[in-house]
């Protein structure tokens, strides 16, 4: 699945404890990701299914009612499971969201899930958040809205429903927490960004003050942050290609004190570039706090002299980021 919209995307697992029942599940998929698929709740595998002699992925397990997700080692998708359910999946891993459809006994309800998310997927979630406040709240009450009764009019089943109403008002929370976070970070831009003065990896401290006279992009990130370490690769190549230029890369980890030795470990293991630093007082230190910062990854662009360029600049393995850098950094 996409990770465009991830921080929107709400995992409900039901907490209702009936004693657990079999289901049977079956997955006939081309293009596979691996031989084994993981039935998760959150981080938890609560069953896995191999695939057998004919390249069939079958099992009955026992399962409580609620939403899970399926993990094929690469891709993830919601699935709606019951005790009683006889579900079967076809789908081109290739081409995940857009070829996952379910038949059988619990089908309406995964295919409502697939279909959803394809929906979110397609949604110009950007172009909202581009929005003033008052067409951004009416734009997304609109969504809310349509969603709603798009889920009312299904003929779905009500505990399913039920989940399903909560996952999309908890969905339109989170948007309206995101738009005041982004709204927050669009005012810090263009003033003077507050200074810094870390330990650096390779001794002593650096302060922002001391990289006046260049440009600086700044990655805020902790060891143990899977979206982090998935940047890392892309951080190194935006490092390469612009080593020569009028830019400083800033690392500062933000994890907490007892995980110290775990960061110089890190960085001296993944052979990490720029400068590496570890921020004072990690969540609480006060560059963090001035700039908002409350999830990580967090990207900032610093001019010459100091000034925010964008205090929520793009990611290393956004495009937008290069075509940033390209107009600014000779």
């Amino acid at each position: 699945m996409k990770k465009s919209l991830s921080f929107l995307v709400l995992i409900l697992v039901s907490t209702i404890s009936f004693a657990q029942e079999n289901m049977t599940f079956e997955a006939k998929i081309t293009n596979k990701n691996g031989d084994i698929l993981f039935i998760k709740n959150k981080r938890i595998i609560v069953h896995e299914i191999k695939i057998d002699e004919k390249g069939i992925f079958k099992a009955t397990f026992p399962i409580k009612e609620g939403v899970y997700q399926l993990f094929d080692g690469a891709e993830s998708a919601q699935l709606f499971l019951k005790p009683g359910f006889d579900l079967k999946m076809t789908m081109d891993a290739a081409q995940f969201d857009e070829t996952i459809k379910f038949s059988g006994n619990g089908s309406k309800e995964n295919n409502f899930l697939a279909e959803s998310a394809l929906a979110d997927e397609k949604f110009n979630f950007d172009a909202i958040l581009a929005l003033d406040e008052s067409a951004f709240n009416k734009a997304i009450d609109e969504k809310k809205t349509a969603d709603l009764n798009r889920l009312e009019k299904a003929g779905l089943d009500p505990i399913f429903v039920d989940l399903n109403k909560k996952g999309i008002e908890g969905g339109i929370l989170g948007l309206k927490q995101y738009y005041t976070q982004i709204s927050g970070n669009k005012k810090l831009n263009n003033t003077k960004s507050p200074n810094f003065d870390f330990e650096n990896h390779k001794g002593g401290k650096t302060s922002l003050e001391s990289l006046k006279g260049k440009y600086v992009y700044i990655d805020v990130w902790a060891t143990w942050c899977g979206p982090c370490r998935a940047e890392i690769p892309f951080l190194k190549e935006i490092e390469a290609k612009y080593h020569d230029k009028n830019i400083e890369f800033v690392s500062i980890s933000a994890d907490v004190q007892k995980d110290y030795e775990k960061w110089k470990s890190f960085v001296n293991e993944k052979q990490l570039g720029g400068i590496q630093l570890f921020a004072d007082k990690n969540w609480e230190s006060d560059f963090l706090k001035a700039y908002g910062i409350n999830s990580i990854p967090r990207f900032i662009l610093i001019d010459p002299n100091g000034i925010v360029v964008d205090a929520d600049a793009a990611r290393p393995s956004s495009p937008k980021l290069k075509e940033q850098l390209d107009k600014l950094v000779k």
